[in-house]
């Protein structure tokens, strides 16, 4: 097995559950942005929040999910 996530009898891909988990933060982290007003420093906000999500993305994955049995 390659490490799928056995919710209830449906497996889930680990790569999907992470970019479940980074696109949860990074709106997170987005909206955050947004209140502190930090949105008027980006050039280019669409630009910014892709590389936002795919830095988050790349730190959830960093970690390993936990295994159910």
């Amino acid at each position: 097995m390659i490490g799928e996530l056995d919710v209830n009898g449906v497996f889930l891909s680990p790569v999907l559950v992470s970019a479940v988990l980074a696109y949860l933060a990074s709106l997170a982290v987005r909206r955050l942005l947004g209140l502190v007003g930090a949105y008027r420093a980006v050039w280019h906000p669409a630009l910014f929040d892709t590389a936002l999500f795919v830095i988050i993305w790349a730190v959830v994955a960093a970690f390993p999910l936990p295994q159910g049995t």
